[in-house]
């Protein structure tokens, strides 16, 4: 059987080397491995147990359309959302575009003139930067009369707590937590850490909303922000929590009147969450969510085998590879835009779609840099399945994420380094 393996690697052109090369890493993570899989299985009966207490049943795939009143299925699955991450309510909708809207939907829904917004954790994802206004953009929150303050980091990534404690004032009405890294090389923050900052700002100031980017931090650990004192928490629906199979959608869960707010900023002012047709992805909607745990722990594996990988190899990888998980993104810094590219190209050469494709970096909406992004995907733009992509800037650092099974994780790390290889950027001995 190995034998048959090794050929197949062949036949999708990984060497020899990198082959054996992987194959010597892969047993050193097993024990590693075997943890994950405890988490999935947690995880995964936590899921099936909100899906029986909600009663699910085959009338909540039914297609609905039109206004969408009374849609069984909708409103169910925001219960099942609610009933796993512990909140009192929760707002699941394919109207959600992207994990960038919801963020957006539910920062504008909650804030308003001369309120504002502070961000404990320094620069937000890229994307963000138009919506708050740090960037000008048409309609940020900005132009409606709402200030954004931020604190920066240590130098270890983690938080300032004086600096923090002396930003928070009597206009702070919401703070904004990224758990994921985005595009930069500071530590992806735990639920632990992240519970600890939240009870640090209540206790400044106890009413203020504290609001966590979940996105790539769904199911990557036995509880949730919203299990540590987040108001709110919000991802897309094409990353952990639709296990692939969600076409689109996002979701907020939190508190009840903090999620009405995002309903009546979703559709409008006195229709709220009563409407919204799911228009027949209801079923991909719960699979996707069933799937999740397992799905999420592949694409965890996928993350630590790379940061394996590449550390072995003497490059600067943020997780390292012996540190816990918090999301599913591995960064690895290969140091010129040689570098990256080549590692995008290898992970689109793994795709099932379009892996004859050549990715480039462009102009990308929304960044301030070139930006390459390799995602041979089911669905476009998911960062749940096998991907990769990075500014081209420095530190010229790529990431890393995704994969719906294992053996496709490991299949586009063996590619990218295959990749990184024939570009002449590492040469075969440093395998050995």
């Amino acid at each position: 059987m190995d034998n048959r393996v090794e050929t197949m690697y062949e036949k999708l052109g990984i060497s020899k080397e990198v082959f054996e090369f992987g194959r010597k890493i892969e047993e050193e993570l097993k024990p590693r491995f075997q943890k994950m899989d405890e988490i999935a299985e947690y995880n995964q009966l936590k899921v099936l147990h909100a899906m029986q207490d909600n009663r699910v049943n085959e009338s909540c795939f039914h297609y609905a359309s039109g206004y969408g009143y009374n849609d069984q299925g909708r409103d169910t699955l925001e219960q099942v959302y609610a009933s796993v991450f512990h909140t009192e309510a929760a707002l699941v909708r394919p109207q959600i575009t992207c994990g960038t809207h919801a963020l957006a939907l539910a920062l504008s829904a909650n804030l308003r003139p001369e309120d504002e917004l502070l961000s404990p954790v320094g620069k937000p994802y890229d994307t963000l930067e138009e919506v708050i206004g740090i960037r000008k953009s048409k309609g940020s929150l900005a132009e409606y009369g709402i200030t954004y303050r931020q604190v920066e980091l240590l130098d270890d990534g983690y938080f300032d707590y004086p600096a923090i404690r002396e930003a928070i004032n009597e206009r702070t009405k919401l703070v904004t937590i990224q758990r994921s890294k985005g595009y930069q090389t500071r530590p992806s923050y735990s639920v632990e850490k992240i519970g600890e900052l939240i009870s640090f700002i209540k206790g400044i100031k106890p009413d203020v909303i504290c609001m966590v980017d979940n996105c790539y931090g769904e199911f990557v650990e036995t509880i949730e922000p919203s299990d540590v004192g987040a108001d709110m928490i919000v991802g897309s629906l094409i990353k952990n929590p639709g296990g692939g199979l969600a076409p689109i959608g996002g979701y907020i869960a939190g508190k009840e009147e903090l999620i009405e707010n995002c309903a009546y900023r979703l559709t409008s002012p006195g229709l709220g969450k009563e409407v919204g047709a799911s228009l027949g992805v209801m079923q991909s909607f719960y699979q996707g969510f069933f799937l999740a745990p397992t799905v999420v722990s592949s694409a965890v594996k996928g993350a630590v085998f790379a940061a394996k990988i590449y550390e072995t190899l003497g490059y600067r990888v943020i997780p390292d590879g012996t540190e816990e998980r918090h999301d599913i993104i591995q960064a690895v810094e290969l140091g010129t835009p040689e570098g990256v590219i080549a590692f995008c190209q290898g992970i689109q050469a793994a795709a099932p779609v379009d892996s004859y494709v050549t990715p480039e970096p462009w102009a990308m909406p929304g960044y301030d840099s070139d930006v390459i992004m390799a995602a041979g995907a089911f669905v476009q733009g998911s960062s749940i399945e096998l991907s990769a992509d990075g500014p081209i800037k420095p530190p010229y650092a790529v990431y890393f994420q995704g994969g719906l099974t294992w053996p496709h994780a490991k299949l586009g790390i063996l590619k990218s380094l295959q990749g990184v290889i024939d570009a002449g950027i590492i040469g075969k001995e440093r395998l050995r």
